[in-house]
């Protein structure tokens, strides 16, 4: 858990895959954002329940992020925008491959959720419209909420297809280390997060393995 000055930042692993929930809570507002709804509703509500210490307010999730459409990351999206009443996000690319209807396709861009502002940064490559979360700490550091297009040790799968690893790469690159600090936190869709900070020494090994 991170307990920022705004907002609280807490986590789950889910399901075989360990996919990685995420829940933003707005501290004034009690306004809540939720990142892949996964899988395992029921824990996933009990880090709902948690969160209510984390606000003075009644907290409401307002607003839930599909960073990507592949199964593993949507299994828990349809029981929790009906126990929620969300409307549902993700990129404008993937909509159509995600069986929950969206309500908000994604472009590059920021969200407002009352006084919660998050920017949405495109990562094209793992899928066509894979999005990353950014929240922007006023006292630092950042935090990058990367799905599966930025992990520990390289950028997300691109299936052996060199097109789509350029893509990602580049977008990764360009929008992701040339714009942002060392300092930033980096949390992925699986397993544990990191910072740009180590990351950022192994691009060019990274580009000339092409994965």
């Amino acid at each position: 858990m991170f307990d920022l000055t705004d907002i609280t930042i807490r986590s789950i692993s889910v399901s075989e895959t360990d996919n990685n929930v995420y829940l933003l809570t707005h501290k004034a507002s009690g306004r809540q954002v939720l990142i892949d709804a996964a899988d395992d509703a029921d824990a996933i509500k009990s880090m709902l329940e948690e969160a209510r210490s984390d606000t003075a307010q009644t907290p409401q999730v307002t607003h839930i992020i599909t960073t990507h459409s592949h199964w593993d990351h949507v299994r828990a999206l349809g029981e929790m925008v009906e126990y929620t009443g969300a409307t549902t996000a993700a990129g404008s690319e993937d909509v159509s491959e995600i069986e929950i209807p969206t309500d908000m396709p994604l472009e590059a861009g920021t969200i407002h959720t009352g006084d919660l502002e998050l920017e949405i940064i495109k990562l094209r490559g793992h899928t066509p419209g894979s999005v990353a979360v950014l929240y922007r700490d006023p006292e630092g550091p950042d935090h990058l909420f990367s799905g599966d297009s930025l992990f520990p040790g390289g950028v997300g799968n691109t299936f052996g297809d060199p097109d789509r690893f350029a893509t990602l790469f580049n977008d990764v690159v360009e929008r992701v280390f040339n714009v942002l600090p060392d300092e930033t936190i980096v949390h992925p869709g699986h397993g544990a997060r990191t910072t740009l900070g180590k990351e950022r020494p192994y691009l060019a090994e990274w580009r000339a393995r092409g994965w």
